[in-house]
């Protein structure tokens, strides 16, 4: 059988942990920064778990766990 790509927008927007967890980065993180407040900011550098809806498709662009 054929090796598969790694989807590489994939790769730089998920993580996977030693026990096999598919963390994600929070969203609108970057975007009108200076009217947020601080905790606020703080808070969009937290990894967050993948909702296992999503696992699955995220899983076949990540096929050797890259991470």
């Amino acid at each position: 059988m054929p090796k598969l790509k790694t989807h590489k927008g994939a790769k730089s927007r998920f993580h996977i942990t030693g026990s096999g967890k598919i963390l994600r980065i929070k969203g609108p993180k970057s975007h009108l920064r200076r009217r947020k407040a601080k905790r606020v900011k703080r808070l969009f550098d937290e990894k967050v778990a993948l909702h296992p809806a999503d696992r699955t498709r995220v899983r076949r662009l990540i096929p050797y766990g890259v991470g």
